[in-house]
């Protein structure tokens, strides 16, 4: 039996510069991670070796980081959902109790475009890479910021970076668990089934 003609048709989620933005912070984000880790775990700087390339790898892929979005703002689509992931309304804190009392059922995790989870992960990753970046431009930069500035900077960042890889590891699971919404972000259109059923609030 073929699929109903409604629920058979694709919808448009993502525009080309979003999964360009995406796929190019993931990639810079993806060598912060392994060059930080490389910086931070004695085995795999053993591995690798030449830890000043490493260093210089880490600090300009982080100071890139930023770059993707900044120039993604030129396109209407990312800032459209910008602001979508920007604001929170009453279904969201319904989405989010149900989350928290393990409740998967459909019908109470109501959600538009983004769910409160996903809006939160934003905000989350958003505060956290400026927060890295600032961190990491003094200790960079040592010259410009107090000793003390430097240590607590140091301090921030390490643990920071950890609690980001913990994330990332969660944000990709839940990307593997869920093929139709990986589809979305790579060709850009999903299902108008699971659209309606993983976002029912949404206006598509």
């Amino acid at each position: 039996m073929s699929p109903r003609p409604d629920t058979a048709v694709a919808v448009r989620r993502f525009s080309r510069t979003e999964r360009w933005v995406h796929r190019t912070t993931a990639a810079l984000m993806g060598v912060c991670v392994l060059t930080a880790a490389c910086l931070y775990v004695p085995q795999l700087a053993e591995l690798v070796g030449r830890r000043a390339l490493v260093v210089t790898l880490h600090k300009w892929t982080g100071l890139a980081l930023p770059v993707p979005v900044l120039a993604g703002l030129a396109s209407r689509a990312l800032r459209t959902d910008l602001g979508h992931l920007n604001r929170f309304g009453p279904h969201d804190r319904i989405w989010l109790r149900a989350a928290l009392h393990r409740d998967k059922r459909h019908a109470s995790r109501p959600a538009g475009k983004f769910n409160a989870g996903q809006k939160l992960y934003a905000s989350w990753i958003a505060g956290a890479t400026l927060v890295m970046l600032g961190t990491g431009l003094m200790m960079w930069f040592t010259h410009l910021t107090p000793l003390l500035w430097r240590t607590s900077a140091t301090f921030v960042h390490d643990w920071l970076a950890l609690t980001i890889g913990i994330v990332l590891a969660g944000h990709i699971g839940m990307a593997l668990a869920d093929p139709e919404s990986r589809r979305g972000m790579r060709t850009g259109s999903v299902s108008r089934e699971w659209a309606d059923q993983e976002h029912p609030l949404w206006r598509q």
